[in-house]
């Protein structure tokens, strides 16, 4: 049994983009031991992660030294077989040079790549295919290298029981006072610091267009409910209702609500890919440049499950961002025809 380490110690939407490598890797080496080098705050997703046996706290770069050491003593106890480098920093790749750790995997990129000795170009700065599929490409290099028949994974990557999601919905229900009958459409409109979002009112027109019978639920992360509770005084203004869900039990729970929609709204942030995760059909909205695209960003839904928006092309960055630029009425549209299917 080889005992591998896989290193993903970024945000939320990056470490559940890297899932289909956990499971590439499982489902190819069914007796492999997978340990997930993670931040404290994605660990109770790892936890859930069906493919990843152990998880690994990362204190990160910002810690002191006195951590940083303790984590490379632990991660030499271990003696794996091999570490993978999802994401390359030179604080990375230091972790696994100094723990010594035979076979190191990365992508070739910047300084960093001397201290590992197996290296894969990528050019993710050309962003040419969706991040999900850069980390696959080096989880292919690490089983051709082992001789191993590689085992394409395929979506969802995480799903609960039936038991589990009907106290969830009932739950949810109960606490937010919706129909439990209708569809639901939850809309995500922080951005975690992350990726430029659209405008409350966009949003807000954009839930309003929306067409048939169901509950909209909006959603906040830490420090979002203010602008959450904002978003639902817009729609109320222009005669619409939501339910506001700004309290959770933790991520693994706000996970578990995900579950529960049949449509899901939001911007390249972290909750979008948890929904993408859980093959909850998904809309997203994206800036225009290169580094942070729809295609580069593209969650983790099914063929046809997923839907994506972004301003028009244009040559100068501030455009590119400038998410006032998409449409809504155009988006209102197309998400109506698209989510038949859904709702």
């Amino acid at each position: 049994m080889k005992k591998l380490l896989v290193i993903r110690n970024d945000k939320i939407g990056d470490f559940m983009l890297a899932w289909p490598s956990f499971a590439m890797l499982k489902a190819s080496m069914p007796d492999c031991h997978i340990t997930a080098l993670v931040p404290k705050y994605t660990a109770a997703l790892a936890e859930l992660c069906p493919w990843i046996d152990d998880v690994m706290i990362d204190p990160t770069e910002k810690s002191d030294k006195s951590a940083q050491k303790a984590l490379i003593e632990e991660i030499k106890v271990q003696n794996f077989d091999a570490s993978i480098n999802l994401f390359s920093t030179t604080y990375n790749a230091l972790l696994v040079w100094k723990a010594g750790i035979r076979y190191r995997l990365a992508p070739a990129t910047k300084l960093a790549q001397i201290f590992y000795n197996k290296r894969i170009k990528q050019k993710r700065s050309q962003s040419a295919k969706p991040e999900y599929e850069y980390n696959l490409d080096l989880v292919r290099a690490f089983l051709r290298d082992t001789g191993v028949t590689i085992v394409e994974p395929a979506a969802p990557y995480l799903s609960f029981s039936d038991e589990v999601l009907k106290a969830q919905r009932d739950k949810l229900s109960e606490q937010l006072v919706l129909d439990a009958d209708k569809p639901w459409i939850f809309v995500h409109a922080g951005s975690g610091g992350s990726a430029n979002n659209l405008t409350l009112e966009q949003y807000a027109n954009l839930i309003q267009g929306l067409e048939g019978d169901h509950e909209v639920v909006l959603t906040a992360g830490p420090g979002e409910e203010a602008k959450a509770a904002e978003l639902k005084a817009i729609i109320e203004q222009l005669g619409g209702k939501a339910a506001l869900y700004d309290k959770n039990d933790g991520l693994v729970d706000f996970t578990r609500s995900i579950a529960c929609a049949q449509l899901f709204i939001a911007g390249s942030t972290g909750p979008l890919h948890i929904a993408a995760t859980l093959d909850v059909p998904t809309v997203g909205f994206f800036p225009a440049k290169r580094s942070a695209t729809p295609l580069r960003w593209r969650p983790l839904n099914s063929e046809g499950r997923h839907i994506a928006f972004c301003p028009p092309q244009a040559e100068d960055k501030q455009s590119q961002e400038n998410m006032t630029r998409i449409d809504i009425a155009t988006v209102v549209g197309q998400v109506n025809s698209w989510a038949k299917n859904f709702l």
